[in-house]
């Protein structure tokens, strides 16, 4: 699994490359470390910056690439990624506050919404990655913990996922009855529901790759259920997916994604 680290230097940049250290052993190939400048005679800081990361990596005993980009940032990570095939880009989140960059959108969404491969953006609790809350939702015709496990489950070794389905009355469409939408998992699988039809799939796909699994059904709006679950469950990883279909319900499921991402206290994979 080739692996893109972005960084610009900063704090939540660190977070990133601390992410790294710890995935980079378990990927199999070396991950390369991109930092991106708006003009050549930046050069030097680059150099510095790419220094302080790498040594950081190799204290970990990972052998590194690093790369320097001249742009600007999200359309040159976003570059990189598609030139060089990478599997995962991993980078940091600034969170933002000033009306510019929330009326013109932050580095992280312009990569999310362009970016050729799954995302990884580190923030808050930044530990080895065990412990993994996979989020799905039955949006896409194949799982997401499919899609999961046939291209990123060795971002971890010896993985523990928990599968959470949340039941929101928002989303609930004809014929859903109030007794479901309280469901536990187990009742969901057990009449045979599409949300216990997606759950007992999920189940049976970490069953064949002999992975330790856990399933969760939570009540309530979908964002406060997940990151509620990531925080009380202590999970290294949170990993939800991005749409890709057209229309309204595209622009909808983007917003929840940025909306766990920006309430989320530790990384977030989000999965294309």
């Amino acid at each position: 699994m080739r692996l893109l680290i972005a960084t610009g230097g900063a704090p939540h940049s660190e977070l990133a490359v601390r992410l790294g250290a710890y995935i980079a052993p378990t990927t199999g190939k070396a991950p390369t470390i991109l930092t991106v400048i708006r003009h050549k005679s930046d050069r030097p800081r680059a150099e510095a910056v790419l220094a302080q990361a790498r040594s950081l990596l190799e204290a970990n005993g990972a052998v590194v690439h690093t790369r320097i980009r001249v742009g600007h940032p999200a359309e040159e990570i976003v570059a990189e990624a598609a030139e060089g095939r990478y599997d995962v880009i991993l980078l940091g989140d600034k969170h933002a506050h000033d009306l510019v960059t929330r009326l013109l959108g932050s580095t992280v969404k312009k990569v999310l919404v362009q970016a050729p491969c799954p995302v990884i953006i580190a923030k808050g609790k930044v530990e080895p990655v065990h412990r993994i809350l996979l989020c799905d939702s039955g949006a896409e015709s194949v799982s997401l913990l499919d899609r999961f496990t046939t291209r990123l489950a060795n971002l971890a070794r010896d993985p523990e996922i928990t599968v959470l389905h949340v039941m929101s009355q928002i989303s609930a469409g004809p014929g859903v009855s109030g007794r479901q939408l309280r469901a536990d998992a187990e009742e969901l699988i057990r009449e045979h529901t599409p949300e216990g039809t997606l759950l007992e799939r999920d189940i049976e796909i970490l069953a064949r790759l002999n992975l330790h699994l856990d399933t969760k059904v939570r009540h309530g709006f979908v964002v406060n259920e997940i990151v509620g679950e990531a925080r009380n469950g202590d999970y290294d990883l949170i990993v939800i997916g991005a749409h890709r279909g057209k229309g309204w319900q595209r622009f909808l499921l983007e917003d929840l994604a940025f909306q766990i991402i920006m309430h989320a206290d530790r990384p977030v994979l989000v999965l294309r």
